[in-house]
């Protein structure tokens, strides 16, 4: 069985990382990641999902290691962790979407704990990331999950024909699927944008009708009660002409 694992480079004093050779027995459960789409050059919503420890260990760490082909990362505030960003020097220079250079990327996320996450327990992490315009292309994001004792490195990624299944300690990846025609702001995030305004829209267009509707009933009202008056003025008139 061919397995090929990731070395995670050193990224400053405080992300030095080192992997560890893993069994199967400890691949019970996996760290993985669920994206809110796939599309390709669309921003995305990675969700890290991680749910046991280290052999009954609590969790204290988790670093996620980004793809070269996503230069920028924006992570999400979880309370229960704190979360730094590890940036790294570029070989070379890159343009972003606005035409700058770029002489470095994010090569890591790094949440630590505020309380250990106990073993069996669930929790999650969020990366928000712009996909490359490369579909078919499968992204791999190996993990190092540290605990109160020992970690576990989910860093192998398949082979060329083989099966996913067979490795002891898969990295999450992630594989880029045809572009929606949304173009580069397609996405979850900003679907889900538009519905909040189209909801918006509605729901004002709908306080607009009821008050139209109120006003008229206002005014019907008013005019029925000043129709019953006159009538009333009249039987009086009449019964004292009487």
């Amino acid at each position: 069985m061919q397995i090929r694992r990731f070395t995670l480079p050193t990224l400053g004093a405080t992300a030095a990382l080192g992997i560890v050779a893993l069994t199967a027995g400890t691949a019970s459960a996996h760290v993985t990641v669920t994206p809110t789409t796939t599309a390709a050059g669309a921003y995305a919503v990675l969700t890290f999902s991680v749910g046991h420890g280290c052999e009954g260990s609590p969790t204290t760490r988790l670093a996620i290691q980004m793809p070269e082909s996503i230069p920028e990362v924006t992570p999400t505030v979880n309370p229960g962790w704190d979360v730094e960003k590890v940036s790294e020097k570029l070989a070379e220079p890159v343009k972003d979407d606005h035409g700058n250079e770029v002489t470095e990327r994010t090569g890591q996320v790094v949440y630590t704990a505020r309380t250990p996450l106990q073993d069996g327990y669930r929790d999650t992490v969020e990366l928000s990331v712009q996909l490359p315009d490369a579909a078919g292309e499968t992204l791999a994001f190996p993990v190092i999950q540290t605990c109160q004792k020992g970690e576990t490195g989910w860093t192998e990624t398949a082979a060329e024909g083989q099966d996913p299944e067979e490795l002891a300690s898969p990295a999450p990846v992630v594989t880029v699927t045809e572009a929606t025609g949304e173009g580069h702001h397609g996405g979850a995030a900003e679907e889900a944008e538009d519905e909040a305004e189209e909801k918006e829209t509605t729901e004002a267009a709908a306080k607009d009708d009821d008050g139209a509707g109120n006003g008229l009933a206002i005014g019907g009202l008013v005019a029925g009660l000043g129709g019953l008056a006159l009538g009333g003025l009249a039987l009086a008139r009449s019964g004292t002409k009487a």
